[in-house]
């Protein structure tokens, strides 16, 4: 590595920076929209003490090194919650760094040019080496970090807790707004806002001669990682228009704003608290004291945290190109955040928008590329709110035709398909993964009569064992001693065999009716009462002292060994190599908290992040044999919405709602966690529904990924209509929507709110903006500004798209001299989607 000096270049940037009477080192690093300045304290250790292209600088002495971790008999400097003044953290001093730049695709970034960065930090007592791996895709105003420890010393060191990021020197905790994310099973999404100081208090730091040991903390625990809150924050400064925070989650300020998000399948960790009349934020993985986790890494062995993600928001802009401040700096009002012309984040709408854009852009960067993300083909999934887990040939068959008909290009079959039980109790005998005969009979495709006869249940798949739990019906599966047996009574293996009857026959309709066939799979659980819990060895599910764990009559693999391993792919193999499956919906519907302890394991927080990333490696090798492959992340809807599965699945399920008047405000936050492509929204019409509300659920989804549902066979010909109107609306326009990022014009949604609204513009300002606004109550009429059109000197056409009824009842008109959208919904429920197009200049 080489060390670096003032005014040397380092990662296309050139640095200058002087501080004031320190004669230390001094290097720059990033692309403009992300500029960094680093310098060393007295101690040695290197600090961040710039972020953003010109801004203000922090003294080395008040920023926070670049790492903090604690290890036995290596704690804190203090008591608290706080993550700071760690031993370690003091200890850690700079060796050197190497910067890099180039194409995406190693070390968890994705395609695409990205600027990179290594600092080398060493314990000169423990010997421990620290690498903190800084990287950011070129134009995107976000950092992306994480540290790879490395034990140099003689004696082995466990390992409590190591930072993932951290970053000092933000605005007093009197000029900032805290923004969190409550995230719970059917009411995902849900942000909500508060001072800072609500939680830090202002202790009158000067008196004391010393900060606060208060933090503002947030933790996500066991392996639902998303279940309470969304691994996710976000700051706001007030300024512009001004104002606190005050009920629910609206942002009132227009000035910067920082969102980060902690990329970890597993347990993770966030704290923020007041330093030197600043603030800090610490981003961490397990931990500990949180989630039971510590590794001991003996002399040579190495550990890297899971990886977290800081976008910049600058807020206060009319446009793009516009100059915003840069700094990370101790003075209100000095900038944090992306230059003139520098790309995602610069100066378009509030700041929160803008970091939210950047994000967007960054998880598009960082993920596995697929041709999913570029064509969003319209998918009809059989569950929700129509069979409910209670799939037969019968029902399927009138399904398949009427998806068909109204546009769906993939069509999945969802839980219920290898229930073999008289009573649906199916909970706690999965495992098999093989096709139910009594369901699936074979013979033709007009069968299903004995399992229509068998009165199913239908429990659901994602909100608990529903008929399943401590049913006292046969065993789950194809009822014979093992699941190879199973297989091959069951006549479904073999690649390239005649379709004759059965599951098979069912996916044939499918493809005949030209859609791609899916199915439902919830790969990680094997039911307490399926043959598959015996056949496999102990030691390939989670345990605790040597005890198998059980959880809602299942056990959960460990895929990190080879057996559970093993048994997946067998799985994969059969359902998508030999029997042409294109879509997978992957389930996920217990929780293990803390975790496991396998041989090995140290800690069970350990354990289940070191599952977690086995099960991630084994998705990845899936999409490898089957690059084709549409694999959508579902965990009793988003309980498992973290940026490590994001990044390699292609869809994420937002929720399980059933409820079509609650849906909206997940559909409209859906864009806080995951790119628009990614979202899956459901979009559920029923024959008993009214227009209106056909109209309202379908609206609902249209900037999103539309998950079709209901049961269309039963539908008039009137109602099919607004159904196929809808879908090809959504063909329309989504070739914009997969490179549209998001905005919202009424703020971010709050659960009750009577009005809500969702944005998507083109990345560079250019190209149609998409607007969708629900009505639930309130007012018919609503005005909002569009914050990338105000000031605008070209005219703004506005069209409604959907509901195709609501040109005629419905007003929409832009107001160029306030740059304000104003919008009559006459009738509730309603929704509108909305066209805005810049028309082009007259040429002279």
């Amino acid at each position: 590595m080489t060390g670096g000096q003032a005014g040397a270049r380092a990662g296309g940037v050139t640095g200058g920076v002087t501080v004031p009477g320190r004669a230390g080192t001094v290097f720059g690093w990033g692309h403009p929209a992300v500029a960094s300045v680093f310098a060393t304290a007295a101690d040695g250790t290197l600090r961040l003490i710039r972020l953003g292209p010109s801004g203000d600088t922090v003294d080395p002495e008040t920023a926070l090194p670049l790492v903090e971790l604690t290890a036995f008999g290596h704690g804190s400097g203090w008591s608290g919650p706080r993550f700071t003044g760690t031993a370690f953290g003091a200890r850690l001093v700079y060796r050197g760094h190497r910067a890099e730049g180039g194409r995406g695709g190693r070390g968890g970034d994705g395609g695409g040019d990205w600027e990179r960065l290594t600092v080398e930090l060493q314990d000169p007592v423990t010997g421990l080496t620290a690498f903190v791996e800084l990287s950011s895709p070129a134009g995107v105003a976000v950092l992306r970090s994480r540290v790879r420890l490395r034990n140099d010393g003689a004696e082995p060191l466990v390992v409590q807790s190591v930072s993932s990021l951290l970053l000092g020197g933000l605005p007093s905790p009197d000029d900032l707004d805290v923004h969190r994310a409550r995230n719970d099973w059917l009411a995902e999404c849900r942000w909500y806002a508060e001072p800072l100081r609500a939680t830090v208090a202002d202790i009158s730091v000067d008196a004391h001669q010393h900060d606060s040991r208060a933090a503002l903390t947030l933790t996500g625990r066991g392996s639902w990682p998303s279940d309470g809150h969304l691994a996710m924050g976000a700051l706001t400064e007030r300024g512009g228009d001004g104002g606190e925070a005050g009920d629910g989650n609206r942002e009132r300020g227009r000035g910067r704003a920082w969102v980060w998000q902690v990329e970890s399948a597993a347990g993770w960790r966030w704290d923020l608290g007041e330093r030197a009349h600043g603030t800090y934020l610490a981003l961490n993985g397990p931990t500990d004291a949180e989630h039971q986790w510590r590794v001991r890494l003996a002399q040579g062995e190495t550990f890297t945290t899971v990886a977290a993600a800081l976008a910049l928001g600058s807020g206060g802009g009319s446009g793009p190109g516009s100059m915003v401040g840069s700094a990370l700096g101790a003075g209100r009002g000095s900038g944090l955040g992306a230059g003139r012309g520098s790309g995602l984040g610069a100066g378009r709408g509030s700041g929160l928008d803008d970091a939210l854009a950047a994000l967007t852009a960054y998880r598009r960067a960082v993920r596995r590329p697929h041709p999913d993300h570029d064509t969003l083909p319209v998918i009809f999934n059989d569950y929700m709110n129509t069979l409910m887990g209670d799939p037969t040939t019968a029902k399927l068959l009138p399904l398949i035709d009427a998806a068909a008909d109204a546009g769906a290009e993939y069509f999945c079959i969802d839980s219920g398909w290898y229930d073999d039980t008289v009573d649906g109790g199916w909970w706690d005998g999965v495992g098999e993964w093989l096709p139910s005969s009594r369901r699936f009979p074979t013979g033709g495709t007009d069968g299903g009569a004995a399992a229509e006869a068998g009165g199913h249940g239908g429990a659901g798949a994602s909100g608990g064992p529903g008929a399943g739990a401590g049913a006292s019906g046969a065993a789950g599966g194809s009822g014979t001693g093992t699941a190879e047996a199973g297989r091959a009574a069951g006549g479904e293996a073999g690649a390239g065999g005649p379709v004759d009857g059965g599951i098979r026959a069912v996916l044939g309709r499918i493809r005949e009716r030209g859609m791609v066939p899916g199915l439902w799979l919830e790969p990680e659980v094997v039911g307490v009462r399926s043959a598959v819990a015996a056949e496999l060895p102990p030691e390939a599910f989670f345990q605790r002292d040597g005890v198998r764990l059980t959880e809602q009559g299942r056990h959960q693999l460990d895929l990190r060994h080879p057996a559970a391993r093993a048994h997946l792919d067998r799985t994969v193999d059969r359902l998508v190599g030999d029997w042409g499956v294109g879509y997978l919906k992957l389930d996920y519907n217990i929780v293990i908290d803390p975790g496991t302890t396998a041989p090995g394991d140290l800690s069970p927080g350990a354990g289940l992040l070191g599952h977690a990333h086995a099960y991630l490696e084994w998705l990845s090798d899936v999409l490898d044999r089957y690059p084709h492959l549409v694999v959508e992340n579902c965990a009793s809807g988003g309980m498992r919405m973290d940026g490590a599965t994001l990044a390699v699945a292609q869809l994420q399920s937002t929720s399980d709602q059933q409820d079509p008047l609650r849906c909206p405000p997940i559909a409209a936050a859906a864009p806080t966690a995951v790119p628009p492509e990614q979202g899956a929204v459901w979009a559920y019409p029923q024959h008993e529904y009214e227009d209106d509300l056909i109209t309202f659920t379908l609206g609902g989804a249209l900037l999103g990924r539309i998950h079709l549902s209901g049961h269309l066979d039963r539908m008039t010909e009137r109602q099919l209509r607004l159904v196929r109107e809808a879908v090809g609306t959504y063909k329309s326009i989504r070739g914009d929507l997969a490179r549209a990022v998001p905005f919202w014009p009424l703020g971010l949604p709050g659960w009750t709110d009577e009005w809500l609204g969702l944005g998507l513009r083109a990345e560079d300002g250019r190209g149609p903006a998409y607007v969708s606004v629900w009505r639930r109550g309130g007012a018919p009429e609503v005005r909002f500004p569009v914050a990338h059109l105000r000031g605008s000197d070209r005219p703004v056409h506005t069209e409604v798209l959907h509901p195709s009824a609501a040109r005629a009842d419905s007003a929409v008109s832009w107001d160029p001299a306030t740059g304000e959208l104003r919008v009559s919904v006459p009738r509730v429920p309603g929704v509108l989607l909305i066209r805005l197009t810049q028309e082009e200049r007259a040429r002279a």
